[in-house]
């Protein structure tokens, strides 16, 4: 498991992680989630080893990261900036990434590239953003590390590259139970690929969670009652919470925090003539539980 206990890291007078608090079970796809800004790729960067915390721990198996050349065998960093290998072939790179990880493995190698068959001899200056992030993306999984860290690994793919990295690194997971943590903006990305969730603003975690729970714990419901109703009129109703009430007409459209069983519950105690809960989708989902954590904010 990692745990990231009270961790503060700041860059001047900026704070970039401010005491944070998260602990990422082995062998799942986390999403990591928040604007640019956030603190995302400061904690992948303290994950992996590049930079140390100001004050707090983050240990994995209760080992301490930084400066553990062992632990740092285990973990493979793909930044969003690719821009160290520019000048290597993908050939050369794959010897330079070699020389670090004794688990390297050539027919892993080998197998990834033929699914993608980047150019071998190519110095990566000549390819596009997308390439060039699909050839760190081989690369880190040949090196067969248990855990990979990607920040904002999609950015810059087409839909026909998103879905060979997203295959290979689903492999990866079931085959070698390699945990994955992914940090976006995107919020579809997120939620097409991760079983857990968190969510970083202002160098805080604002929740983190197993995706069907965030999903399966807010509700937009569209009912009709004899009479116009307030959030005020639900306040004694327990085991949820009434984050939007919008009424046109007779129609009342709400958005309640609770399970789909409460929810139901309580709209037939204030005698609701229907009531039809509707998904939301997992940026919606996001909005309101920022607002509800007091912040002014939408997700990209």
């Amino acid at each position: 498991m990692i745990k990231i206990q009270n961790v503060t890291k700041k860059f001047g007078a900026q704070n970039a992680l401010d005491n944070l608090t998260l602990e990422i079970e082995k062998g799942c796809a986390y999403g990591l989630l928040g604007s640019n800004g956030a603190g995302k790729s400061t904690l992948l960067r303290l994950l992996s080893g590049i930079y140390i915390q100001d004050s707090g721990s983050i240990t994995i198996d209760d080992i301490p990261v930084y400066d553990n050349p062992a632990l740092k065998e285990k973990i493979f960093f793909v930044s969003d900036d690719t821009a160290q290998f520019t000048g290597m072939t993908l050939l050369q790179m794959k010897d330079f990434v070699k020389t670090f990880y004794k688990t390297y493995n050539e027919e892993v190698f080998n197998s990834l590239w033929e699914i993608l068959k980047l150019p071998l001899d190519k110095k990566l200056s000549d390819f596009s953003k997308g390439m060039r992030r699909q050839a760190v993306v081989i690369c880190g999984l040949s090196a067969c590390t248990e855990y990979l860290l990607l920040d904002e690994a999609f950015d810059g793919l087409d839909p026909a590259m998103r879905y060979a990295v997203k295959q290979m690194l689903v492999d990866a997971i079931i085959d070698r139970g390699v945990t994955v943590i992914i940090s976006s903006h995107n919020l579809k990305e997120i939620e097409e690929f991760c079983d857990t969730v968190g969510l970083i603003h202002e160098g805080k975690v604002i929740f983190s969670r197993e995706l069907d729970s965030v999903k399966g714990n807010i509700h937009k419901v569209q009912t009709s009652f004899p009479e116009e109703v307030s959030k005020e009129d639900f306040a004694d109703i327990d085991n949820i919470e009434i984050l939007s009430l919008k009424s046109s007409g007779s129609v009342t459209a709400l958005v309640i925090k609770g399970s789909t069983e409460d929810i139901e519950k309580a709209m037939e105690g204030k005698n609701a003539r229907f009531c039809d809960i509707i998904p939301l989708s997992l940026e919606e989902i996001f909005i309101y539980e920022m607002k509800g954590a007091g912040y002014n904010y939408e997700i990209d």
